[in-house]
C-alpha cells in the first residue's frame, strides 16, 4: 500500500483510530509506502502530538522494522517535471 502525501492535513481522531487498525494489521503482513513532504522527524506533530493518545502508538508502528529512503533534490535548477520527462501537455492544469 502506498500511503501518498502522507499528512499534508492533520487526521481527525477519528482519523487517527483507522490509521492506527490498519497499520495494526498490515504490521509484519503487508507493506507499506509513505510519501511525505514532511520529515520523519515531523510526523508526530502532525499527528496531533501530546495532544493525541495515538500519535505514539502510530508513530510505534511505522518506526519498528521499517526502512527509511530520503529523496532528496540534487540540483533543483535542473530537476525536471513529471510532465516534461513523460513529454506531456505543459498547458494542462495540475
Amino acid at each position: 500500500m502506498i500511503l501518498d502525501e502522507w499528512l499534508l492535513l492533520k487526521p481527525t481522531e477519528a482519523e487517527q483510530r483507522d490509521i492506527f487498525e490498519l497499520l495494526h494489521r498490515r504490521r509484519k503482513k503487508s507493506s507499506t509506502i509513505f510519501c511525505s513532504q514532511y520529515e520523519r522527524s515531523e510526523w508526530y506533530d502532525q499527528l496531533g502530538g501530546d495532544a493525541s493518545p495515538l500519535a505514539d502508538a502510530i508513530i510505534d508502528r511505522i518506526a519498528h522494522d521499517s526502512y527509511v529512503i530520503n529523496i532528496t533534490s540534487i540540483d533543483p535548477e535542473k530537476d525536471r517535471s513529471m510532465r516534461e520527462v513523460y513529454g506531456l501537455d505543459k498547458n494542462l492544469r495540475e
